[in-house]
């Protein structure tokens, strides 16, 4: 198994290297010093720390995108549904992208697509409903009553729909690739992603309607 080396933060000598460092300064400097590099022997009793760290700047770096993406919406008239869908949906991603590289790279195939389908189920499960319950409880405690969240999202339910779709073109595509991660079943799952996104913004556009709709308008 490939040992990983401590983050080194010197200045790279080739240029695709010093335009990487560059763009990437911003985050990993501030991390750099915050966080204790466990890859060294002597700050690996402090790996608690870096976990409870990294999941804190998560967070920050979390609301500093929603705000951002928000805002560029706004700016450009892009619905705050199809931000969510696209650019919220793609940055909130990436630790799962990285994550499932890294241990696709060690060999470790089932825990990379464990991973991919366990985060959507925690994300749908646990950090949708968590703070609504913190919300609700709050405004309860403060002032003896709360007001119900709204969600106009017109095309939630295809949009669910979709998503078990695309969890059985998963399997599909995972037996017809004899169980293995090949380049056909990447191609396969971009595709569908790309057919899903298209859908889905086609659906909040109102180009085209959702035959679903749940009771009481639009969802």
């Amino acid at each position: 198994m490939e040992i990983e080396q401590p983050i080194d933060m010197t200045f790279p000598n080739t240029f695709c290297k010093q335009c990487t460092y560059i763009a990437l300064l911003p985050i990993m400097f501030p991390l750099y010093l915050t966080l204790p590099d466990v890859k060294k022997p002597h700050r690996k009793k402090f790996v608690i720390f870096s976990f409870i760290g990294s999941i804190l700047w998560i967070a920050f770096y979390s609301y500093l995108m929603v705000w951002w993406a928000t805002t560029i919406g706004v700016t450009i008239g892009i619905p705050t549904e199809i931000m969510g869908l696209t650019i919220l949906a793609a940055g909130t991603s990436i630790p799962d992208l990285i994550t499932s590289v890294i241990v696709a790279r060690k060999g470790l195939g089932d825990m990379a697509v464990s991973s991919s389908i366990g985060s959507n189920l925690f994300d749908i499960c646990v950090g949708l409903p968590l703070p609504w319950l913190f919300y609700f409880i709050y405004f309860y405690a403060a002032k003896g009553t709360v007001t119900l969240i709204s969600v106009t999202s017109n095309g939630l339910v295809c949009s669910v729909g979709m998503l078990f779709a695309m969890l059985l073109i998963l399997v599909i595509s995972i037996g017809l690739s004899k169980w293995k991660m090949s380049k056909r079943f990447g191609i396969v799952m971009m595709g569908a992603y790309v057919v899903f996104c298209v859908i889905s913004v086609i659906l909040e556009m109102n180009i085209i309607s959702c035959p679903l709709r749940m009771v009481g308008g639009s969802c």
